[in-house]
């Protein structure tokens, strides 16, 4: 039996050779687009709102992956184990956050680039799935704390 999300998520997404392969080139193209926003970042106060990019990218790849392999396909592994992500997301580089939050994004980095070495969709939508996660709980904890030292303006509150 499919899970009630999973069952709402298979409706969301196509399932035809066609279909599937146009969602996956969308979602390659959104995690590029995050990954480069990443790349070129300079340490503002933007940076929450670039980790939430991330997870919304890193969510689209999961349910494109999911929607590939009802179609039959599989991953095409691709990166070598050591790929990293860019500086600002690195260990080192002075990233804003918990330790905690920051070592389980870590190691969603690591259990993605080990899936993306074999030719399970399913093992790399998991992988993509908790980088979402890990990087939507960055985004959230980062945002009120850079709100919170001034780096970004407080929130108004509806009137």
């Amino acid at each position: 039996m499919v899970p009630p999300a999973e069952a709402d998520n298979m409706r969301l997404w196509p399932v035809t050779e066609v279909d599937a392969q146009r969602a996956f080139g969308d979602a390659q193209e959104r995690w590029r687009r995050a990954l480069e926003a990443h790349r070129l970042a300079p340490p503002d106060g933007g940076f929450s709102a670039r980790l939430a990019a991330l997870a919304a990218a890193a969510q689209a790849e999961a349910d494109a992956c999911r929607a590939a392999e009802r179609a039959g396909f599989e991953w095409p592994p691709h990166r070598a184990s050591s790929s990293k992500p860019p500086y600002e997301l690195q260990p080192g580089s002075g990233r804003r956050g918990p330790s905690g939050l920051w070592r389980r994004f870590d190691g969603a980095v690591r259990e993605l680039s080990l899936a993306a070495t074999g030719t399970d969709l399913l093992e790399v939508a998991r992988a993509y799935e908790e980088l979402a996660k890990a990087a939507r709980a960055l985004a959230t904890v980062v945002e009120r704390e850079d709100r919170a030292s001034g780096l970004l303006p407080r929130a108004r509150r509806p009137a």
